[in-house]
């Protein structure tokens, strides 16, 4: 089930829903969820302490657990990395017909244009919009791996993915997606400003949890150094704990980046204006 009917259960089941837990990915299905009443307020000290602050909301309504980078992917043969060094950089006139994206409702993207207004402003993030849906090789579709396998073909010179997409390639045994790693680069962007977007995958105690306690502990748990290993090496994100050592070979292949610090609170509270942005752009 994903996230988005998983919320939907929710809603349908109101106060009858057994559901203790909610998990989801991304800052802006977070605040959506919160937004609709779906959470409790947690009160452990555990969490506060293992969960940067920067990783949860600001009334402890629920924790980020895992992160991932929205990297810039390009292919090898038609691009130089010296193009696509920051996000703005796929809003240049140089990249005309070349950037592809997923469609710009989805939560990955709103989150990168909440991120993007935090830094540039509401008419910057606006204009950066605008400019990259002028510079799309094709409307958006598709999922983050059909975006880096449209660079590898060449249909796309560019494209934006999160970066466990990446690594799930990285770490497959097919010849079809190794042959798109080689084809490809990764670029971590904004290294020489205010540094690559990081999001979250988090979970909260469920509104009407009919065992509270059991959640809680649970929630604990997956702040563990245990749980935090077994996030990187099962969905190739990154721990959130500080101290937690990476075993995940391709990962730690990708190496360390500079990280935007932008709260995922803040992430979570920008969502609606930026859908009202990327609408007013016909970012579909």
């Amino acid at each position: 089930m994903n996230d988005e009917a998983l919320l939907e259960r929710l809603r349908s089941e109101g106060s009858r829903s057994p559901a203790d837990v909610v998990l989801l990915v991304d800052a802006a299905r977070l605040a959506k969820a919160e937004s609709d009443n779906m959470f409790q307020p947690i009160q452990s000290n555990v969490l506060n302490q293992a969960i940067p602050e920067r990783f949860r909301s600001k009334n402890n309504l629920w924790y980020g657990f895992s992160a991932r980078a929205r990297v810039i992917v390009y292919n090898k043969e038609n691009i130089k990395p010296e193009q696509v060094q920051t996000y703005q950089d796929l809003a240049s006139p140089a990249l005309k017909g070349q950037v592809c994206t997923r469609s710009g409702s989805h939560p990955y993207m709103l989150s990168l244009m909440s991120s993007l207004i935090s830094h540039l402003g509401e008419y910057g993030a606006t204009q950066w919009a605008k400019d990259v849906v002028a510079n799309m090789a094709r409307a958006p579709k598709g999922g983050d791996t059909d975006q880096i396998r449209g660079v590898a073909s060449g249909e796309c010179g560019v494209a934006l993915s999160n970066s466990y997409y990446y690594v799930r390639l990285m770490r497959s045994n097919k010849p079809e997606d190794q042959e798109v790693v080689r084809k490809t680069g990764l670029i971590w962007p904004n290294q020489q400003s205010f540094g690559t977007h990081v999001n979250i995958s988090g979970g909260a105690i469920a509104a009407n949890a009919p065992h509270a306690d059991k959640a809680l502990q649970f929630l604990e748990y997956l702040a563990t150094p245990e749980a935090q290993t077994y996030f990187a090496n099962g969905n190739n994100e990154f721990p959130v704990v500080a101290g937690v050592k990476l075993e995940n070979a391709e990962l730690e292949k990708l190496g360390s980046f500079k990280q935007d610090v932008t709260p995922a609170q803040v992430l979570a509270d920008n969502t609606r204006l930026t859908q009202q942005i990327m609408d007013k752009v016909g970012y579909k």
